[in-house]
């Protein structure tokens, strides 16, 4: 941490110089990237009836899907995120493209629902992918503009954690289940020539050894109280957030409702309008 810290002092200060790199277009592919990414992580939240009914001889353990998708998804943050610090955020960012398409397909093809759920795990492992879109944007900001450009970032990314549902009830409506991981796998494979054609290569921030940065994320909760207070407040407000998502298709699907995914996937627009304020958080 503090090596990483001491490296990106001289370039953090007022007068900065100016990323060649950055411009509104290039924080929209980082937002761009950072939605459609994260957004594999809630599609199979309305698909929950739908997994049902193609595999009823494990329709008690189709929780798990969801359940395992998250779990991967802290792992990921855990184990992934840090690398940006150590290594190029732009190859990083399409190595985990190149596996989120591999688990994609996986997904698509899943005969059998323990294959899906593997295959979650995997999915939610390397769908961390804004955890190195919005460190980059902030990388490439100069200091004045550094709270616009995360905002902006993290705009997308809760517009596809919101949206995500939506668009995964509506194509499992009229396509089925299997088509969302589909389109999936070629919405990867977009934003993998996206990244090849407009991002710009990052210089690494520290020089540690990976068993180091991870040991140092350790020493970041030890001393800091308010790390810790946000971290599990954010938690508690995530894990609400997952549950209430994963009860509410199987509880639109039964009585007295009998409504499909696009039903349970329209609950998505209603927080959509909350994540366009979140660029105006950089604003002064």
């Amino acid at each position: 941490m503090s090596a990483a810290a001491t490296d990106s002092d001289s370039d953090s200060g007022p007068h900065a110089p100016h990323h060649p790199h950055y411009s509104r277009a290039t924080l929209l592919v980082l937002a761009t990237i950072a939605g459609v990414s994260v957004a594999n992580i809630y599609t199979n939240q309305p698909l929950l009836a739908a997994f049902r009914a193609s595999f009823p001889e494990s329709a008690g353990l189709i929780g798990a899907v969801p359940a395992v998708t998250q779990l991967g998804y802290a792992i990921g943050m855990l184990l992934l995120a840090p690398l940006g610090d150590r290594f190029d955020r732009r190859l990083i960012i399409l190595l985990q493209l190149a596996a989120l398409g591999i688990a994609l397909v996986g997904a698509t093809a899943a005969p059998t629902l323990g294959v899906l759920i593997a295959a979650s795990l995997a999915l939610g492992i390397v769908a961390t992918i804004a955890q190195q879109a919005v460190p980059f944007a902030a990388e490439l900001a100069p200091p004045a503009q550094r709270g616009h450009a995360v905002g902006t970032v993290m705009s997308g990314l809760l517009i596809g954690i919101l949206l995500a549902r939506t668009v995964s009830g509506f194509v499992a409506e009229y396509f089925g289940w299997r088509a969302v991981y589909g389109a999936s796998v070629a919405a990867t494979i977009g934003l993998a020539v996206l990244v090849v054609m407009r991002l710009p290569r990052s210089k690494p921030t520290s020089t540690l050894p990976y068993g180091k940065l991870l040991a140092s994320m350790w020493h970041l909760v030890v001393e800091t109280p308010a790390l810790r207070e946000a971290s599990m407040t954010g938690g508690a407000l995530f894990a609400a957030f997952s549950i209430f998502w994963s009860v509410l298709t199987l509880l639109l699907a039964g009585e007295p409702f009998h409504l499909g995914p696009q039903a349970a996937g329209l609950f998505g627009i209603v927080g959509a309008a909350g994540a366009l304020a979140a660029p105006l958080a950089g604003k002064s």
